[in-house]
């Protein structure tokens, strides 16, 4: 049986509240639902029924929002009232940068997969939070919930594992000469990440949606979500560069200080979710000419995912819980906050019925798949 149209736009519905894609429609999965998926669905509802606890998040995930807010916004305004010497400001545009991960991380993440709440205003104005740290939430829920979480993988449809030719992350990319030095470059272009979405990737990204007709199946029309865009860029630079310079008359050290603050989030923001899909544990597998994946979506999820450091620490708390990305992507509606249990029941059915399920022990053991999986694709005999 293959995914059709009518089943893509249910699943968009239900897990991402995304509407459906027009472009991408012709990738088909296969639809028969094996045993290990009907058994997955129902020890998940199971857990929560007899826990009688609720999908969305609770006190936890509450202060860990005001956390990383305070994590974020607290240095800025020691940074903008001269409490702090110039040095130090710079300590704080670090923290800053912390700040910034966690709250794209733990927060809005969940809010704009609609797993912060049953209430899709909370979820909403959550989800804002994104565009307080220099992002766009339009862009975001099209290229994240829509393309990398139904097409996980697949070159050319999901845009989250496309570097263009800066990078190569599939053998069905193709080769340049300097792929064999990205294992080596590939770092300090991820600390610029941030940079790129707040100065030029989120207006590239919205001419080509509005061009393939995406922004009319949101609902926006071009001149509205430019109007958003550009309101919302313009907010995040006066508060970010203008305030503090005019506040504290060193340009410099402002610059220097959210340069610093971009590094530190884009890095951490990329190779965490670059462990988990840009390994070499991972699949990526092409449609055939006719558009089909021969997969079952939800082994195909299992196929190009994986999971590092699975244990209560402070990191798994600090990145929202996505060294879980397994569980992430089967239930991207559920808040993270229930990973942890979850993957529990997750990997048991998985070896139950002989599916794989991806894990490292350790995030520097995460990282070091992916730097062989650099290293590899860079090869000329690939």
């Amino acid at each position: 049986m293959i995914l059709n149209k009518k089943f893509i736009k249910c699943f968009l519905i239900k897990f991402t509240k995304t509407k459906v894609i027009s472009h991408t429609e012709h990738i088909k999965f296969d639809t028969t639902k094996p045993e290990f998926v009907k058994v997955l669905r129902k020890r998940v509802n199971k857990y929560f029924k007899d826990n009688n606890i609720s999908k969305n998040s609770n006190s936890m995930m509450v202060f860990k929002t005001i956390f990383m807010l305070s994590l974020y916004f607290v240095p800025y305004f020691l940074i903008l009232f001269g409490v702090v010497s110039s040095f130090s400001s710079l300590i704080c545009w670090s923290f800053m940068g912390f700040g910034m991960a966690g709250i794209g991380l733990s927060v809005m993440h969940d809010a704009n997969h609609n797993a912060y709440s049953k209430n899709p205003n909370v979820n909403k104005w959550v989800g804002y939070f994104l565009n307080l740290v220099g992002g766009y939430d339009l862009n975001w829920r099209v290229q994240h919930n829509v393309l990398h979480h139904t097409y996980t993988n697949i070159i050319g449809h999901d845009e989250d594992v496309d570097a263009g030719i800066v990078l190569r992350f599939s053998k069905d990319q193709p080769r340049k000469r300097h792929h064999g030095f990205q294992h080596i470059y590939a770092w300090f272009l991820y600390g610029l990440m941030t940079i790129s979405w707040l100065l030029s990737k989120d207006f590239i990204q919205l001419r080509k949606y509005n061009k393939k007709g995406l922004l009319k199946t949101q609902g926006v029309s071009m001149k509205k979500a430019m109007f958003q865009l550009t309101f919302w860029k313009a907010f995040y630079v006066f508060y970010v560069i203008a305030l503090p310079t005019i506040l504290t008359g060193n340009f410099l050290i402002v610059i220097l200080g959210v340069l610093l603050m971009q590094f530190i989030a884009g890095l951490f923001l990329t190779i965490v979710f670059l462990c988990a899909h840009i390994v070499d544990q991972t699949e990526f597998p092409l449609p055939d000419n006719k558009g089909v994946v021969n997969q079952n979506w939800y082994i195909h999820q299992l196929e190009t995912t994986a999971n590092f450091s699975n244990n209560k620490s402070f990191f798994s708390w600090f990145i929202g819980g996505l060294n879980y990305q397994i569980e992430h992507h089967l239930f991207p509606n559920i808040c993270h906050v229930h990973y942890h249990e979850l993957s529990k029941i997750v990997k048991k059915t998985a070896s139950e019925y002989n599916v794989p399920y991806h894990a490292s022990n350790t995030f520097l053991g995460a990282l070091n798949h992916h730097y062989k999986h650099l290293k590899y694709m860079g090869q000329k005999s690939i």
